[in-house]
Parts: structure tokens; sequence; C-alpha cells
């Protein structure tokens, strides 16, 4: 959670940093089932990522990989992520509308 603080203080988002959107792209293809196609959910249930901020996504992310943060849903599939992956996946769905 430290690290995110210092990237927001700094003005720095996953983008900035050299994150690929393309690959982000392909690798939201799991997500799409439950966040919807973009991260443009339609279900109330489950959270729009599209135009969240990177820092915040990448940060869930991390969470949910470490099991700071509980979600039987996102646990496995934030367990097979890299760093790269995360950072990726956060810049892909803050660059959506």
């Amino acid at each position: 959670m430290k690290t995110i603080w210092m990237l927001i203080a700094a003005g720095m988002s996953c983008s900035a940093i050299g994150a690929d959107i393309k690959a982000g792209e392909t690798k939201t293809q799991a997500c799409v089932g439950c966040h919807g196609a973009q991260g443009k959910s339609l279900v109330p249930t489950f959270p729009k990522l599209a135009g969240q901020h990177a820092v915040y996504i990448e940060s869930a992310l991390r969470e949910f990989k470490s099991g700071e943060r509980k979600n039987q849903l996102m646990a496995p599939f934030a367990a097979g992520l890299s760093e790269v992956d995360m950072a990726d996946i956060a810049a892909y769905f803050e660059a959506q509308k």
C-alpha cells in the first residue's frame, strides 16, 4: 500500500513507467466474463474497471494475489499474474473510456 501512495505522490501511473497497453488488452480476456468488454461491466455486482487509475488497479491485483484483499473470485485470477501482467492490465483498463 505504501508503494501506491509513493507512485501517486510522484504523479506516476503504470502506463508512465512502461506498461504495455496492447499486451494488457490480451491479458484481460479472462476479466470480460465479470467486468465486461473493455472493463465496462453491465452487472452492478462487478465493478467497472474502464477508466480507473492504473495505480489503483495494480494495487488491487497485488492485494488479491497476496491475500491482503479477500475475494474468492479474484484470488485465483490474480495468483497467476506477474508484476508485468498486473502493470499491463492496469494500463489497459486505465486507457479505456
